[in-house]
């Protein structure tokens, strides 16, 4: 397997495959760089580099107990990059990886990111505050700790229903999906899964959004029912000083997978244009 060593000692698997500019996927809470398997073998075809790493504790890297926070989150990404010579890069970022790509692309990214995407993603802040009235309840999220610490493989079955909308009227349910999202989420760590909820909800990538100056395309789903829509998308758009909204009617948080098709079309006639 390729892994790289961070500072640290941790060991970071990742995938790199075909030659062109670089895509490269960050993917989501509690899941894996196998979550990319629709976009990275779609974009292969069309001529392009593609990337995906396990985030530390996550996957195939290293059960380290310590820097699950989006700082090192961001910093391990940079080492990547260097390591692989990374530049004029498209960063694609699915829920918790959009934060991650955004944090990465405003802190370490000048010089290397061409573009940065946002699917389904938790910018600008998820959690709720006085200056966020419209956030999810810390509630949810102690809720997420909880069953994740104390119920883990029970709780990762269950939550793929609404993660990919099989709790709506009339969804078509597919076993492979949810056992593959099952699969991904119990060969990581379950200290690194606890400690990411805190990453996710609670960090602000408000700066990050107004910082970078390449373009910024952000989908999202309005059915989507672990990252509210109206709290999410919209604002990050408008915050990006070059940001692109698509808003897709019905789709649900696990879009990638389910809506492949859609998405891997609009996100390549952007990259295009």
């Amino acid at each position: 397997m390729s892994k790289i060593t961070l500072r640290d000692g941790t060991e970071m698997y990742y995938k790199d495959w075909g030659k062109g500019q670089p895509i490269v996927f960050h993917h989501g809470w509690p899941l894996s760089a196998d979550d990319w398997d629709a976009q990275m073998f779609f974009f292969l075809e069309q001529g392009y580099r593609v990337i995906a790493h396990d985030r530390r504790g996550h996957g195939r890297s290293s059960q380290v107990a310590h820097g699950h926070d989006m700082d090192t989150y961001a910093e391990d990404v940079s080492e990547l990059a260097k390591a692989l010579d990374l530049k004029d890069a498209i960063h694609v970022g699915h829920s918790t990886g959009g934060g991650e790509a955004i944090h990465y692309a405003h802190k370490f990214g000048k010089g290397r990111v061409a573009r940065v995407v946002l699917i389904s993603a938790v910018p600008p802040i998820m959690v709720k505050s006085a200056t966020n009235p419209g956030g999810v309840d810390i509630a949810v999220f102690d809720e997420i700790r909880t069953n994740t610490a104390k119920h883990r493989a029970q709780y990762y079955q269950d939550i793929t229903f609404p993660f990919y909308g099989y709790n709506r009227p009339g969804a078509k349910i597919s076993q492979g999906i949810q056992d593959n999202w099952w699969r991904q989420g119990m060969m990581g760590s379950i200290k690194a899964h606890v400690d990411c909820v805190k990453a996710f909800s609670e960090t602000d990538f408000t700066e990050d959004l107004k910082g970078v100056d390449v373009p910024v395309l952000v989908m999202h789903g309005k059915d989507d029912q672990i990252v509210p829509y109206e709290n999410s998308a919209p604002k990050s758009a408008k915050l990006a000083k070059n940001g692109t909204l698509i808003s897709y009617d019905g789709f649900p948080h696990g879009m990638p997978t389910t809506e492949a098709e859609t998405i891997n079309k609009d996100l390549l006639n952007w990259i295009r244009s």
